[in-house]
């Protein structure tokens, strides 16, 4: 992936790059052979478009192709990648597998809140086997394939993920005392 790939096109395009990049990685056999069309990453590209974030969305098969999607994204600089998919317990669900091997430092109460927040809606959010994470200077969040699930970890995102990122790249805590 190109850095002009990586920072949109047309009129959202950040020339100069100086924008947050995410990128989506959709993990589904299904959406990527073509048998239907993908609605959760769409929904995550618009989440960090509300943001200010230039954002891709990748769309590949589950189990291997996720982890090399995770690792083109961590090379082309990333400031985050969250997948969507792949985190239940049928036999091609890999995406946590995936994420473990190349995260420096995971990040557990993240992915336990998103799991809490999931169960006050459904009780099967309990399974979701869901990482977060941070390699380099990228976070690394799992979330489900569902639209309601992608929706619950981006309303607990939405109160860390600019915090994360900042934290990464050197910034300081602000004090509030």
């Amino acid at each position: 992936m190109s850095d002009a790939d990586a920072r949109g096109t047309g009129a959202d395009a950040d020339p100069i790059g100086a924008r947050r990049r995410a990128m989506v990685v959709v993990a589904s056999t299904r959406a990527a052979a073509g048998v239907y069309e993908d609605t959760a990453g769409p929904l995550i590209a618009e989440w960090f478009a509300a943001r200010g974030w230039a954002c891709v969305v990748e769309v590949v098969p589950d189990g291997a192709p996720v982890g090399r999607a995770l690792e083109a994204a961590i090379a082309a600089g990333m400031d985050a990648v969250i997948t969507s998919g792949g985190t239940g317990v049928s036999p091609t669900d890999a995406t946590p597998e995936m994420t473990r091997v190349l995260l420096d430092r995971e990040l557990p109460g993240v992915a336990e809140e998103i799991r809490r927040r999931g169960t006050a809606a459904t009780p099967l959010a309990i399974v979701s086997r869901g990482l977060a994470g941070v390699t380099g200077t990228t976070v690394i969040v799992n979330l489900p394939g569902s639209r309601g699930g992608v929706r619950d970890g981006l309303d607990v995102l939405d109160g860390v993920l600019e915090h994360l990122v900042d934290q990464l790249h050197g910034g300081d805590h602000v004090r509030t005392d």
